[in-house]
């Protein structure tokens, strides 16, 4: 598979299926993320989140990988389902990625042994320390837009992506995530 756009996501099988949980502050306009300490995507900021269990949906995985990572506790019934993701590794692995994101949470944020949590304003996301694909979607969820997005990557390097964006309002601009990385690819 050379390019993104030959996933098919109904027909495309993945490997593993995982979630991502993002808290936001709306008042304070700021979304927590972490430093993650092990495993995919280690040394990287990114959201709460982990490989879907046996038996669990989604929206139960990400309330549990949310608790587990950041001892936040947030209910399936606040979960905002925000996007798809499609990841294909040149290695051969693969994961399908399912992002939602929440405005009511209990609990204050704890280090563990696999995050350590920061608050940030929306606007000062750190991109640069994130995987790829980030840039080019997430500006997409902060935005309320619906968004699926398939990706190739050798290693931590994206060799090809193609990002499908619903908005019922309209794109006033272009995210700033998407104007940045059009020069880096």
């Amino acid at each position: 598979m050379k390019s993104a756009r030959e996933i098919n996501p109904e027909t495309w099988v993945p490997k593993e299926s995982a979630v991502l949980c993002f808290i936001r502050d709306k008042k304070e306009n700021k979304v927590l993320l972490i430093h993650k300490k092990r495993g995919l995507g280690a040394g990287l900021v990114n959201a709460p989140g982990g490989r879907i269990e046996k038996g669990e949906s989604p929206a139960e995985a990400a309330v549990r990988e949310t608790e587990e990572e950041v001892g936040i506790t947030v209910k399936v019934s606040d979960l905002v389902y925000a996007g798809d993701l499609f990841f294909q590794f040149t290695d051969g692995h693969s994961i399908r990625g399912y992002v939602f994101y929440t405005y009511k949470w209990e609990g204050a944020e704890k280090e563990t042994s696999e995050a350590d949590p920061f608050w940030c304003r929306e606007n000062d996301i750190p991109y640069d320390n994130m995987w790829t694909d980030d840039s080019w979607w997430l500006p997409h969820m902060l935005g309320g837009r619906h968004f699926r997005g398939r990706f190739i990557f050798n290693n931590d390097k994206m060799l090809s992506m193609s990002l499908d964006v619903e908005s019922e309002n309209g794109i006033n601009s272009i995210p700033k995530g998407a104007l940045y990385e059009q020069n880096n690819l």
